[in-house]
Order: C-alpha cells, then sequence, then structure tokens
C-alpha cells in the first residue's frame, strides 16, 4: 500500500456536511494537522463523530481500513473529513471524458433520436480527426456504433445524416454532482450515493 498517500481515497465536506471535493491522504493529514479540518468517525452502523487529529491519531486500525505507518504505529486514514470554516459548494464544468458527453446527450445518440444502452453506443467526431476535427466539447456526440461506423471518416451531411442539435459545453454544476467514487469507498456512499454508471468508449 505504497502509494495510498496519494490516492484520491477521502471525501471531503464543507461545514454543513455537504460533498465537495476529494483528496489524498497525504492533502487530509496535512489539512488535519493545521485544524483547517475534522475527520469523521465512521462506525459500522453509520454512526458519525467528527474526530481532531489528535484523537484521531489514538484510534484503533480495524480490518479493512487504510493505514500509512508511522514512528508511532500505524494511523488510519480518513475516508471522509469535514471542513472546519468552508460553507460554500464550488461549481466546475464536467471534466471532457466520454462519460461526460454520455450525460450531456442524455444516453441518446445525436443522429437517430434512439436511447442506447452503454454497449451500443460510442462517441463520434462531427469533423472526423483524419479531416481536421478537434476532441472538444463542440465536435464530439454519442452516436449509435453501428451508425459511427457507416459515416466512418466522412461528415455527417455526406452520408445523410443530421444532428438532433449542436453540441455545446456544459454548464457549470455544483462541485457534488461531479465526484465520483473511483475507489469504492464505502463510507462515502452516505453522502454521495452509489456510482453504478457503465464505461462509455470514445472512438
Amino acid at each position: 500500500m505504497s502509494d495510498i498517500l496519494n490516492k484520491t481515497i477521502v471525501l471531503v465536506l464543507n461545514r454543513h456536511w455537504q460533498a465537495i471535493d476529494v483528496k489524498s491522504p497525504a492533502e487530509t493529514f496535512s489539512m488535519l494537522v493545521n485544524g483547517s479540518a475534522t475527520a469523521l468517525d465512521i462506525k459500522a452502523d453509520e454512526e458519525l463523530r467528527p474526530v481532531t487529529w489528535e484523537e484521531w491519531m489514538s484510534l484503533p486500525v480495524r480490518e479493512g481500513d487504510y493505514a500509512v505507518g508511522t514512528v508511532r504505529g500505524g494511523i488510519r486514514v480518513p475516508t471522509v473529513i469535514v471542513l472546519a470554516r468552508f460553507d460554500k459548494v464550488p461549481k466546475r464544468r464536467p471534466k471532457f471524458c466520454a462519460r461526460a458527453i454520455w450525460e450531456r446527450d442524455a444516453g441518446t445518440c445525436q443522429y437517430t433520436g434512439r436511447k442506447l444502452r452503454p454497449s451500443e453506443g460510442n462517441i463520434d467526431h462531427i469533423i472526423p480527426r483524419s479531416r481536421g476535427g478537434k476532441t472538444s466539447w463542440e465536435n464530439c456526440v454519442l452516436a449509435d456504433k453501428r451508425v459511427n461506423s457507416r459515416k466512418g471518416n466522412r461528415l455527417p451531411e455526406e452520408v445523410g445524416l443530421r444532428l438532433l442539435r449542436a453540441p455545446t459545453a456544459p454548464k457549470e454544476v455544483p462541485m457534488s454532482t461531479l465526484i465520483r467514487n473511483h475507489y469504492r469507498v464505502r463510507e462515502w456512499d452516505i453522502f454521495i450515493g452509489k456510482d453504478e454508471r457503465s464505461h462509455v468508449e470514445m472512438a
């Protein structure tokens, strides 16, 4: 577990206990030491107790916990921390990726209007990359794989296709809606729910 200090496995809550960010244990320990955050001791029955750094260092490492070794022994890595003073929910534009395009286009082929299962869709470059098209919000749409295959490296109008609407970059949204539990940290489910969406291919 030598790289555990740099994995983003700690959920950050503002002082109203709203999820706003994720941090690595290295960043988290620094915040706990300087008093800008407290760690949540989360029991098996989901009882939540904010704990200061001094008390946190004395908590036992339980089975299944991440931990880091120190000269004083193992210290449990918190999975959720609460900021002491920050009370806002920052906004940010979703990161450009295939999943974000799937969400923007509501799982619908932008040429046929058909609702797609994850296995049926991929991302089409409207102006193909081979013809100078960029990989951007404005040039990428969700498409049925069969439609995308038929389109190939041509423009939509060259194969009789028409977009339902012109693609644009999504608006900024609260950070809490962008947090993904990539490491499947169970305690996060209390604050952000389970993330069960499927992978989407970037063609």
